[in-house]
């Protein structure tokens, strides 16, 4: 049945309102009474937090209980958000508005976060034993073709570049070039 713009199914008890729930597990939004026969909206407050899912229900207790303590209890077994009865109909459409939003809110966490362990996963792919080269530093990728240490790890990773000579190359390997190279050219230019 649609009721204002939302897919509404009604539980005529405690019992059917749980074993809606436990049939769809995806039910982003719930308004249970706190009175029911079976089992009470706290009782299925409680048994939904128990459930592991990436998308929690949203639980709006309603209820005719306004003392702080029943308020406070209602919150802890599990609810969302409490309305007292007598309830004005504008205020529980704004309350559920605002749990959509929360639903929805936490559809994009949930995205966001899949998106990061997929993200953490390719970053591990860096991590544990990676085949070098003793002489020539290259690495062996999963095809078992060899390429330099830099394009391995940039075709795994967003890490970008930039190349420079570390003081101990610089010492070994470039000033002996610069100093072949100019003494080659300064005996070239002194000749008769």
């Amino acid at each position: 049945m649609q009721k204002d713009g939302h897919e509404v199914v009604v539980a005529e008890d405690g019992a059917k309102a749980w074993s809606v729930l436990e049939a769809d597990p995806a039910i982003p939004l719930v308004v249970l009474d706190w009175m029911m026969p079976g089992l009470t909206g706290p009782e299925i407050c409680r048994k939904l937090r128990q459930r592991q899912t990436d998308q929690p229900t949203y639980v709006i207790l309603l209820t005719s209980r306004d003392s702080r303590e029943d308020i406070v209890s209602g919150l802890e077994a599990g609810a969302n958000d409490y309305v007292t009865k007598p309830f004005d109909f504008d205020e529980l459409r704004a309350r559920v508005q605002v749990g959509q939003r929360v639903v929805q809110l936490q559809k994009i966490l949930a995205e966001r976060v899949r998106e990061l362990e997929v993200a953490l996963t390719s970053v591990k792919m860096l991590q544990g034993l990676l085949p070098i080269c003793l002489y020539c530093k290259k690495i062996r990728d999963d095809r078992n073709y060899w390429q330099q240490v830099d394009k391995y790890v940039a075709d795994h990773s967003e890490a970008r570049f930039s190349h420079g000579i570390c003081p101990e190359c610089y010492e070994k390997v470039v000033k002996p070039e610069l100093d072949q190279y100019f003494s080659s050219h300064t005996d070239k230019s002194s000749g008769p």
